[in-house]
């Protein structure tokens, strides 16, 4: 039997032609070249080259066995090969959800950062509803989804992301526009846009308004933020969006007004249970938390981009 070590030197005496080429090759000595070779003819008892003039030839009887070794090169070329793709992501899809609000700035920043790590790495992403995301999982369309809000379901595993605040949105202009602050009660004056008592986050705000007793009045429905934003933006009402959907300036065009009763809530990555993650999911996970945690209320002293690029 050859080692990998004698098979590599053999090779490298057959590739160079001398000792001294095949020790610069290998990085090391050429004495240590010299005492491997003849130590593995001895042991095999086979006579792998012929010497002439200083270079080394091989024997017709070691041609075949450097066929062998050839191949067992090109194997090891292969292996390399496919380990380097598998690094850069190459063989692989990463296929995640996400809820509109984390999909529209969060999500991207975190795909960035994947991006970066896994160049060649194929990606789907798919942009769900609360309700979608059970079958998305169960059914393993996908490997993870961006909540925001956690499900009662035996099949599924909820970890955190990171915490959010609700901002009051206005458009330029509005005479609410320039506040740093803005309470409920004031926010009941006005036109609202998109508040859903079923949605996570329109239940935050309806549970605020609830327990002030205050009315309001709800002039268009829309589900998603960046409709909502749109909306807003055209001067159809105010708003009340999550901090997520907006950060980074991500909707021009509007301002942010904090809103002065509690309003945070929590976001999740959901994942099936009992499912293996594969690294590259991971670290999409990984840069996701990281990406939404560095805009937390405690984190980042509750200011939030505003969509024209400022702090409020």
């Amino acid at each position: 039997m050859m080692t990998l070590r004698q098979v590599e030197v053999i090779r490298a005496v057959m590739v160079t032609g001398t000792i001294g080429g095949a020790a610069k090759l290998l990085n090391v000595s050429a004495p240590g070249i010299s005492r491997l070779v003849k130590y593995t003819e001895r042991s095999l008892g086979i006579r792998f080259f012929q010497r002439q003039n200083g270079r080394y030839f091989p024997t017709p009887e070691a041609q075949n066995i450097f066929e062998q070794i050839n191949g067992v090169y090109k194997k090891v070329d292969d292996l390399s090969e496919i380990i380097s793709k598998i690094g850069r992501g190459g063989l692989s899809e990463l296929r995640i959800g996400s809820v509109p609000s984390i999909s529209q700035v969060m999500v991207p920043r975190a795909i960035e950062r994947v991006r970066r790590r896994y160049p060649d790495l194929g990606i789907d992403i798919n942009i769900l509803k609360l309700e979608e995301a059970i079958d998305y999982l169960m059914l393993g369309r996908g490997e993870c989804v961006a909540m925001s809000y956690r499900l009662e379901h035996s099949g599924l595993d909820f970890m955190p992301l990171a915490s959010g605040e609700l901002y009051c949105i206005v458009p330029p202009g509005h005479e609410l526009a320039g506040r740093k602050q803005v309470s409920a009660a004031e926010i009941t004056r006005y036109p609202l846009i998109g508040i859903d008592p079923n949605d996570p986050y329109g239940r935050i705000m309806a549970e605020i308004f609830a327990r002030n007793r205050l009315a309001y009045n709800i002039t268009i429905r829309a589900r998603f933020g960046t409709t909502v934003c749109a909306l807003v933006k055209a001067g159809l009402g105010i708003a009340i969006i999550d901090q997520f959907t907006v950060a980074h300036g991500g909707y021009p065009g509007i301002e942010l007004i904090k809103i002065t009763e509690p309003t945070r809530f929590d976001t999740y990555i959901a994942v099936k249970r009992g499912a293996p993650l594969s690294l590259h999911v991971e670290h999409f996970i990984e840069s996701l938390r990281a990406e939404m945690r560095a805009v937390e209320p405690s984190r980042g002293n509750g200011k939030v981009a505003s969509a024209r690029g400022r702090k409020k």
